[in-house]
């Protein structure tokens, strides 16, 4: 299975991330199978943060591939999925942290 996930990059407090397709059993910085776009979190213009080539994403997403969370969220906000079900997927993952919470008994504070 493919996967579109983030290379990390970059020197040390300076992270740069490459958005790439690779194999879903590959290190987190091993082979890649191409380069779809970067990401830079620390630039001060929040448009020249993330670059993506859309046309070579729909196309990885069209063939299966899976993208993680994070990607997954920059994808929604480029209008490359579907905004609605992406935002209907993340309120469902809070609501399942919620009620696991809530099931969970509360632990008593230890006695010293």
């Amino acid at each position: 299975m493919v996967r579109i996930r983030m290379q990390r990059l970059g020197r040390h407090r300076r992270p740069f991330y490459r958005i790439s397709a690779i194999d879903a059993r590959t290190r987190r910085d091993g082979r890649v199978i191409e380069q779809l776009g970067w990401y830079d979190p620390t630039a001060a213009d929040a448009t020249k943060q993330i670059e993506l080539n859309g046309d070579r994403v729909k196309y990885w997403l069209s063939v299966g591939a899976q993208p993680s969370d994070t990607v997954k969220s920059f994808f929604a906000k480029h209008n490359l999925i579907d905004k609605g079900a992406w935002e209907a997927e993340q309120k469902a993952k809070v609501e399942r942290v919620t009620a696991a919470r809530a099931a969970k008994p509360a632990e008593e504070p230890k006695k010293k």
